[in-house]
């Protein structure tokens, strides 16, 4: 498994350490085959904002609600389109990290396609790709059928980083008021019946 390396800018500490057992358990669940080796050096996809001051300021879009640490950082799609988290301030969002070679993640794409379109207004799903090259990702969305779920490019890791994010399928479940309240393995049910309660 690859991982990709601790950020060490912007005051942020460093990602968490995975246990002896942790990587034990990602190695088995995303025993879908070894990540390309290679990376392309001269392709941004993602440019996480520096770290801003802890107050909340309005949406860009001069709605009431207040964008949160949490949700202030920009990217691209995998189809190239700029993207702004700050956009889906006021609802709950899922963010889920995944590797287009990640069988585990190949698992839990059934269920994030089967839901996402429900709960999209209240209950934005966002994917993070990483530990790919962009055909593979793009490849991985077609074959789960994902392409009506929004799905960034972080070939670069920086919000992998951002969010600390160690290993593969990883969800970050956030909260309306921008707090995280969930970051870890969700199965197909458990992902279904968190979301379906921050909808309500």
């Amino acid at each position: 498994m690859r991982s990709y390396p601790s950020n060490t800018t912007g005051g942020r500490p460093p990602a968490r350490l995975v246990t002896a057992a942790a990587l034990t358990v990602a190695l088995a669940g995303c025993a879908g085959g070894e990540p390309p080796r290679t990376q392309p050096v001269n392709e941004v996809a993602v440019v996480a904002t520096a770290t801003p001051p802890a107050t909340a300021t309005p949406t860009p879009s001069g709605s009431a609600a207040p964008v949160s640490e949490t949700l202030r950082f920009t990217a691209k799609t995998l189809d190239g389109a700029a993207f702004s988290a700050a956009d889906l301030a006021g609802k709950p969002v899922v963010l889920w990290f995944w590797a287009p070679w990640c069988a585990t993640c190949a698992s839990q794409a059934w269920t994030v396609a089967e839901i996402a379109p429900q709960f999209r207004d209240r209950v934005p799903i966002v994917g993070v790709a990483g530990l790919g090259q962009h055909k593979a990702m793009k490849d991985f969305v077609t074959e789960f059928e994902l392409g009506g779920t929004l799905q960034l490019d972080d070939r670069t890791g920086a919000l992998w980083r951002r969010f600390e994010v160690v290993e593969q399928s990883t969800f970050v479940v956030i909260d309306r008021n921008g707090k995280v309240i969930h970051q870890g393995f969700l199965d197909g049910e458990d992902l279904t019946r968190r979301v379906t309660a921050l909808a309500g």
